[in-house]
């Protein structure tokens, strides 16, 4: 099985650089641009299944980059972006110390209260990928956020810290993974 892992298009929140959890935020024109460029990347990949997180920037993002319609897109909430709590919708800048260390860098700082522990994150994306391991699928695509998408690759990349936390993953970044015989290999970024 291929499983194709992408970050949801640009929204306006992206662009004013606000943290971005929970909220229902739209694909911008950008957004679309990057998706729709994103598709013709790929050329003619037909996918077996499209997952999404159920925001609707990744169901979106989903259907554009998997070629089906959106109310085709399988929504499941184990891929919802990270709960920032009371940090959402503020500035990449105006967070804190204890916020900016935590999103810099999770393997040495804690959650401050209110936000979603990597622990969690790192949770449900092994119940969701293991759970899609038993499917029959030869492509599968998977559109998320970036903050899931770090505990999403932690597992295909078979991290001991079940995450991979750097490079940050942009907008409509595709990256392709084949699970075979219990096995992960990372195969193709687009």
């Amino acid at each position: 099985m291929k499983i194709w892992l992408t970050r949801h298009g640009q929204t306006n929140l992206n662009k004013r650089r606000l943290m971005q959890g929970l909220t229902d935020e739209p694909l911008n024109e950008t957004g679309l641009a990057q998706a729709r460029a994103a598709r013709e990347r790929i050329g003619d990949v037909r996918f077996d299944a499209v997952y999404a997180s159920p925001l609707q920037r990744a169901v979106i993002t989903g259907s554009i980059i998997g070629g089906v319609r959106p109310e085709e897109v399988r929504i499941d909430p184990r891929l919802i972006e990270a709960d920032f709590g009371r940090y959402e919708q503020r500035g990449f800048f105006r967070l804190g110390p204890f916020m900016t260390l935590y999103w810099a860098f999770p393997e040495l700082f804690p959650a401050p209260a209110t936000v979603e522990t990597v622990a969690s994150m790192v949770a449900r994306s092994r119940s969701f990928l293991q759970e899609l391991e038993t499917q029959d699928y030869e492509n599968v695509l998977i559109a998320c956020h970036g903050g899931i998408i770090r505990s999403l690759r932690g597992y295909l990349e078979e991290r001991d810290s079940g995450i991979r936390w750097r490079p940050k993953p942009k907008n409509c970044e595709i990256r392709v993974y084949e699970y075979k015989d219990g096995r992960h290999t990372f195969l193709d970024a687009y």
